[in-house]
């Protein structure tokens, strides 16, 4: 177990490698991020961290989370996330965690919000084939089947039809990371991960195989 971070979704690009071969990379804004708690084993009954991201307004927030917040001493956030942990003896109510916790080529998972497509059909949802366009077939876009008849007389539970697209947590698993920027906090990861841009986003290190 280790702890991960918090960050926001800026946009894709690419970089090229030592032999000059393109990388497409998404950028992530990691961080900083303020260790709000500490939990323990004595006081919670388990150990983990948890981070704040994101700083916004005192007035964005209730009373209540502004008393948790002040007591780590910690501006107000938007975001909290909490990361389990076997030992927190190495952070302090306050500490930053800043995107330089990750190395180039470390293997990362990261956690986001798809991008919301709304309704959609079967071809776009579920990539159904499409009927024939000519010969008087008027079954162009339409699902087929959707079960037997009489027996036993109804759709089954979990039948792919059309419906709404996207809007989901995904976790994109094993990406790599291409570089880090430590001055401006940047993350930059090969490959797309959920989200549009501005979206929130949670790196965390990826397991290791067998664990």
């Amino acid at each position: 177990m280790s702890v991960g971070i918090l960050g926001t979704k800026l946009g894709m690009t690419q970089v090229f490698d030592e032999a000059g071969r393109a990388i497409p990379v998404t950028v992530i804004q990691a961080g900083p991020c303020n260790v709000t708690q500490i939990k323990t084993k004595q006081t919670d009954g388990y150990s983990a961290v948890q981070l704040g991201y994101k700083e916004v307004k005192s007035k964005s927030l209730n009373k209540p989370l502004l008393g948790h917040l002040a007591k780590s001493e910690a501006p107000p956030v938007r975001h909290l996330q909490e990361y389990l942990l076997d030992d927190t003896g190495s952070f302090e109510l306050g500490q930053q965690v800043k995107a330089d916790i990750f190395s180039p080529g470390q293997i990362v998972d990261v956690i986001g919000t798809s991008i919301g497509k709304g309704f959609a059909g079967y071809q776009k949802r579920h990539n159904f084939k499409r009927g024939p366009m000519s010969h008087g077939s008027k079954n162009h876009r339409a699902p087929g089947s959707t079960g037997a008849g009489t027996t036993p007389g109804r759709v089954y539970p979990g039948k792919r039809m059309a419906g709404r697209l996207g809007g989901k947590r995904i976790t994109i698993r094993k990406l790599t990371v291409v570089r880090v920027d430590p001055e401006r906090n940047f993350l930059l990861i090969k490959g797309a991960v959920p989200g549009k841009p501005g979206a929130l986003l949670r790196i965390v290190p990826a397991k290791k195989v067998g664990r």
